[in-house]
């Protein structure tokens, strides 16, 4: 409705405007003269009241960012959508994690640690945002995800984030690929609980194997339970539960050898 108020206040500026040059060009002397002047000071108050108009229904600055940032989120859940429809074992969600959920989960990437971040399932990126506003490096990033829909999509949205198109649970090949580099912390979106519980295990085992004593791999999930149990020597602990979240869901922290408690 604003939209379309506006669009008639500046179709009426551009006629007020074209009428006044029409006055203006006419040739007028004595009374017509005088009344041909009052008329094109008339319409030039009709035009400036048209066009103060079309600036107070003009959206402002922060008004626009808000709009931007609910229509790339209408977007991304519709992605969300299409992605579970073709494929609904391979989304952990039917829409992208809440921020008050990305955030927590970025709150334990442990960035002063040598090596790389490796993101598993990052989907549309909520979690990669919110790690770089926690000030994670671009270049650190190493995002895993299965879908090419969603590649191409992280590709664009993260220029400087290494996006490799594989499987998550493949961990040792797709690290392979990259030159085996050392791994400070590995953050999880995948649907972890979906898979058998060897694979499960299997994948943080690996991860382990490739990060020092006491780096974290952080998990959100929706169960009360750990997604990932029986791995010796491993130390688990959990957040509260975001309740903002759709469904509500928390983070589980694993390290390996380390008895660190996770705080929040």
């Amino acid at each position: 409705m604003i939209s379309t108020a506006r669009q008639r206040a500046r179709e009426l500026h551009e006629k007020l405007t074209a009428e006044i040059l029409a006055r203006k060009g006419q040739k007028a002397a004595g009374a017509a003269r005088v009344r041909q002047v009052k008329d094109v000071r008339l319409l030039e108050e009709m035009r400036a009241l048209a066009r103060r108009t079309e600036a107070e229904l003009r959206p402002s600055g922060a008004m626009r960012a808000r709009m931007s940032r609910i229509e790339l989120r209408v977007r991304d859940e519709m992605r969300f959508l299409r992605n579970w429809a073709s494929n609904p074992l391979s989304v952990a969600a039917l829409a992208p994690s809440s921020q008050e959920l990305c955030r927590l989960m970025a709150r334990y990437v442990e960035a002063d640690r040598d090596g790389v971040i490796v993101e598993l399932g990052p989907g549309t990126g909520a979690v990669t945002q919110a790690m770089l506003d926690r000030g994670v490096a671009p270049e650190r990033l190493v995002l895993i995800e299965y879908s090419a829909d969603f590649c191409a999509l992280l590709r664009e949205r993260f220029p400087g984030v290494n996006v490799v198109n594989g499987n998550a649970y493949a961990l040792g090949e797709v690290m392979e690929e990259l030159g085996n580099p050392p791994v400070a912390s590995v953050i999880s979106g995948l649907p972890i609980v979906q898979k058998p519980l060897p694979e499960r295990q299997a994948l943080l085992q690996d991860a382990f194997s490739r990060m020092a004593p006491g780096a974290p791999f952080i998990q959100f999930s929706y169960m009360l339970v750990p997604p990932v149990k029986g791995l010796v020597g491993t130390t688990i602990s959990s957040t509260r539960w975001v309740l903002a979240n759709l469904p509500p869901a928390r983070v589980w922290l694993y390290r390996n050898g380390d008895p660190t408690p996770l705080a929040g």
